[in-house]
């Protein structure tokens, strides 16, 4: 049974808020954290870095960490009105989530745009929509970036140590160390100018 996610990507008018980068809503604890649409992250990075955002505005990312069942979504053609009605419907949870961070987002919103588990189908070349690897905690570990092709390394969200950008980026440094040491990568830099 694949679980996947849905998403929300808005760029908001900012209004002076003092916003925190990350969120995590709970709808009820009674289910636990793998519950459908019980659990939504939200990741606001331009607090962090306000560069991700033009000016007076801010960019935020809202998710279901793949507790979005994919049934409901196979056989679905992408732009078909019960597509758009589905995906209406599913992004309710992230944004009433949403609103407990910024209570007034609806109407701040300048772009919005609504992943489903077709999009990661379709733009990411994911099989069934999937997010990440299916490695349940406690039951298994993520490989290494060592494959059984003499040569060939493995990077990205299905290697060590998982999904989301930071740990990805960070699965190709691991290959990166994996082939030469920091101080060739210093080294190299300092050749280049930076």
């Amino acid at each position: 049974r694949a679980r996947v996610c849905v998403y929300v990507c808005v760029c908001v008018r900012a209004r002076g808020q003092d916003l925190e980068m990350h969120h995590i809503i709970v709808n009820s604890w009674e289910g636990g954290v793998d519950t459908e649409q019980n659990v939504v992250l939200i990741c606001i990075a331009s607090v962090q870095d306000p560069g991700l955002a033009p000016e007076g505005k801010h960019v935020l990312h809202a998710y279901t960490p793949a507790t979005e069942p994919y049934g409901l979504w196979e056989g679905l053609a992408r732009g078909s009105p019960e597509y758009k009605a589905l995906k209406e419907e599913r992004s309710q949870v992230l944004w009433r989530a949403v609103e407990r961070v910024i209570p007034d987002i609806r109407s701040r919103v300048e772009v919005e745009l609504v992943g489903s588990p077709l999009t990661h189908e379709r733009f990411n070349r994911r099989h069934r929509g999937s997010y990440g690897p299916a490695v349940i905690a406690g039951e298994g570990l993520l490989p290494g970036p060592t494959s059984p092709i003499p040569g060939l390394m493995c990077c990205g969200d299905t290697t060590f140590p998982g999904i989301g950008l930071p740990a990805t980026a960070a699965s190709g440094a691991i290959v990166a160390n994996t082939l030469a040491n920091v101080g060739s990568h210093i080294e190299m830099l300092e050749r280049i100018g930076l």
